[in-house]
């Protein structure tokens, strides 16, 4: 080979290699750009067509007391996501990494309360707006869309009392397509709970807000309920106890005057002494898959109640929210912000 040949060929050689070497870098951040925990508990075939077999559990921004109610906000295009004990809200995209959103979040101090929790679960309402379930004001509140953007945004109360009795503490919603707001409201935002001498309600109630403004008791049965949703077909309606002594998902069949047949979805008592978390927040695709936190991580459940498999995030799970496309599951896993592709 001549010498300018030679030259020529091991310059081609020298590109490549760089080429590829450049390429295996770029693979290798993309792969490892967040740390991951976890795996997933494959109890049945099925779970394969949710959650793919390479899927991993990856940590996205870390740092929290306790992490709860997230919420996809196409507006902002952003997770928002609070952090209950630092009555603080976070937003979250891949652009941005992490940013506080509001603080405070949910105590400002206008109605009595015992601790200083903010913010729990997040929803958009049919027009937008952000709906709050705040712990230390002991009520719903709302900020209108066109606000989402601007710093130190307005809460609008949307309502803080049942029967003429402050709530305990608002911690979880669901929006129906006609605009009906669902909520629970245990008494995790008072410091002794049950027992607290700011306790107003002698039950831990299950409420239907309607869009005309009438507010409705569904239940009153479950000593700790907490996550919320509906199915695709708004028939049913699934209710999180958070109760280490009864630590189940209820259904319920939804009619006009309430609801009616309850039962329970799943028991998962058996788990709490070994795995970390109780059952708390929910979501359901559009196709009836629930997504469900609870002992050991995120539960996954066809419509029918079957266990299909769980997404074992090995710190207590609070909460989990779907992304716009559902190709992704957003998790507050205790001191973490987690996600798994779907």
């Amino acid at each position: 080979m001549h010498h300018n040949q030679l030259i020529k060929t091991g310059l081609i050689l020298l590109l490549c290699w760089s080429c590829g070497q450049s390429n295996q870098s770029e693979s290798t951040e993309s792969v490892e750009k967040y740390p991951t925990i976890g795996s997933v508990e494959r109890l049945d075939p099925a779970i394969n067509d949710i959650v793919s077999q390479d899927a991993k559990v990856e940590i996205l921004a870390e740092g929290f007391l306790w992490s709860e109610g997230p919420v996809w906000v196409e507006e902002l295009n952003s997770l928002l996501y609070s952090d209950v004990p630092a009555n603080t809200v976070y937003k979250w995209n891949e652009s941005d990494g992490n940013q506080v959103y509001l603080k405070p979040s949910g105590h400002t101090g206008i109605e009595p309360s015992s601790t200083t929790g903010g913010a729990n679960g997040l929803a958009l309402d049919l027009n937008g707006d952000l709906l709050l379930c705040q712990h230390g004001d002991r009520r719903l509140a709302r900020i209108k869309k066109e606000q989402l953007s601007i710093e130190n945004p307005e809460f609008i109360s949307v309502i803080n009392r049942f029967e003429d009795k402050r709530f305990n503490s608002p911690n979880d919603l669901a929006v129906a397509s006609n605009g009906d707001i669902y909520f629970t409201d245990p008494p995790y935002g008072l410091q002794k709970q049950d027992d607290d001498s700011l306790k107003e309600l002698t039950y831990n109630g299950v409420y239907k807000l309607a869009i005309d403004g009438t507010l409705t008791l569904l239940t009153d049965d479950l000593t700790r309920p907490n996550g919320i949703a509906l199915s695709p077909d708004e028939q049913t309606l699934y209710v999180a106890n958070s109760d280490s002594e009864r630590a189940i998902w209820m259904a319920y069949d939804l009619s006009e005057s309430g609801v009616e047949n309850g039962r329970v979805f799943f028991d998962a008592t058996d788990k709490v002494a070994t795995l970390e978390g109780l059952p708390d927040g929910l979501k359901v695709n559009k196709d009836g898959i629930i997504f469900a936190t609870g002992p050991g991580g995120v539960y996954v459940f066809d419509p029918s109640g079957k266990h299909l498999g769980t997404i074992l995030t090995e710190l207590a799970s609070a909460n989990c929210a779907l992304s716009d496309d559902e190709k992704t599951l957003y998790m507050t896993t205790h001191k973490y912000l987690t996600r798994i592709k779907l």
